[in-house]
């Protein structure tokens, strides 16, 4: 017995040596550092073949992670992340730019065009985190165009997390190719032209904690890039999505903060809860929406640039529902709002600070309104319904000095319950 019993001992022993190694050797392929494939980190050397060997590696291993350390690594070319892979760096939240720190790659491809492959391409389960990429030839008083920075390339589950993408022209692009579930949280950046592009998104994405502004294109050497967004640039584009989940997310300085567009996949339905919108022409510019809506919670919206600044401008083309609940308006504009369109426009307990004297507040042309329990804190006109709106309920409002709402509809109209305050 005794016999038997050591050479089960042996074997057991020997089942849990291969196990250990097995896994060993398993975890040793999850992850791979790009340095041991040549990469060299050093600014000059074009490290794009040794990141794209590393990372079709760990794809050969079924799936994994490339690490790159600190370093800038030059990439002369561009990178496809393969299926279930990640190119990982080192910082855990965005950095802000502090130039050629952590993981940095620095982007020189297509220089001059929008055409061309991304920067970065993202398949099925495939993830960037903890990268920052900059292009060093960008200049900000002579912005030149260039191809994505990040893109997917038609799988579910992308996703971009704790990154910095300090000057492309484009930011990321979830719209050309279909991109379910794409996943975007702490990104942070100042993408020139277009931020985030979202479209053909058939089960729902989600964004978080974005957070774009000029960092790299302020101050008196710099405000060529500062006044090219502001004639430029747009934050989000949305085309269509079921659902989009977008939270906490804030620009500066752009044309356009968030653009709601019709492509022939379809419009955008989502909750947009905690976006902010500052220094624009158009805070929320809204095309087209699907008949679901578009529900925006606890924004605040700001617009002073560009000849006639509006916070919310409704398009005639729209026919889905849009609300904006509990959300802030403020800053010199024009008009806070200018609806129109089929689809009724909710404005529900929101505040609106300041807009031009002697122009009312929200100006309704053709689209069915509700404006319910807001405050209106300016001693100006606060709502001028066209002969053309269709209906309007407008109740339980209070207004600075004196309630003045100009009706002109010869539509279905309830009016109530408005009040002054001193």
């Amino acid at each position: 017995m005794g016999v038997v019993r050591i050479a089960s001992a042996l074997a057991l022993l020997a089942l849990t040596t291969a196990y250990s190694s097995a896994q060993e050797v398993r975890s040793t392929m999850s992850s791979i550092d790009v340095r041991a494939y040549g990469a060299k980190g050093d600014g000059q050397t074009d490290d794009a073949a040794a990141f794209q060997k590393a990372l079709d590696a760990a794809a050969a291993a079924g799936g994994g992670t490339v690490e790159c350390g600190i370093g800038n690594y030059f990439i002369k070319t561009h990178l496809i992340i393969p299926d279930n892979v990640t190119l990982n760096g080192v910082w855990q939240i965005p950095t802000a730019w502090t130039q050629y720190k952590g993981t940095t790659l620095l982007a020189v491809e297509g220089e001059g065009s929008e055409a061309g492959s991304p920067f970065i391409s993202l398949g099925t389960n495939s993830t960037i985190k903890g990268i920052t990429v900059y292009y060093p030839n960008q200049k900000p008083d002579a912005i030149k165009p260039y191809p994505w920075c990040v893109a997917g390339r038609g799988g579910d589950n992308s996703s971009i997390v704790d990154c910095l993408l300090v000057n492309p022209y484009l930011g990321v692009d979830f719209g050309t190719k279909p991109s379910g579930r794409h996943y975007i949280r702490n990104l942070y950046g100042q993408p020139l032209r277009k931020g985030i592009y979202v479209d053909q998104c058939y089960d729902i994405g989600r964004i978080e904690n974005v957070h774009f502004w000029p960092f790299w294109g302020a101050g008196p050497d710099h405000a060529g890039a500062v006044k090219f967004m502001q004639e430029n640039g747009e934050m989000c584009i949305f085309g269509r999505t079921d659902w989009e989940y977008v939270f906490n997310t804030f620009n500066w300085g752009y044309k356009i903060g968030y653009r709601f567009i019709q492509t022939a996949a379809g419009g955008t339905n989502g909750n947009f809860l905690g976006i902010g919108s500052d220094a624009n022409e158009t805070s929320v510019l809204v095309e087209a929406s699907q008949p679901y809506g578009i529900l925006i919670t606890n924004g605040e919206f700001v617009a002073f640039n560009g000849k006639e600044p509006v916070e919310v401008r409704v398009e005639a083309t729209n026919t889905g529902s849009v609300q904006f609940q509990n959300c802030a308006f403020w800053g010199p504009a024009h008009h806070i709002a200018s609806v129109a369109g089929k689809g009724v426009v909710t404005f529900n307990n929101c505040h609106f600070q300041e807009w031009k004297e002697g122009v009312p507040a929200i100006q309704v042309l053709d689209a069915p309104v509700s404006i319910i329990g807001c405050t209106f804190s300016r001693e100006a006109p606060q709502v001028e319904l066209s002969e053309s709106t269709p209906s309007a309920v407008i109740m339980g409002n209070q207004m600075k000095a004196k309630v003045d709402i100009r009706n002109n509809s010869k539509g279905s109209v309830e009016i109530g319950m408005n009040v002054a305050f001193p």
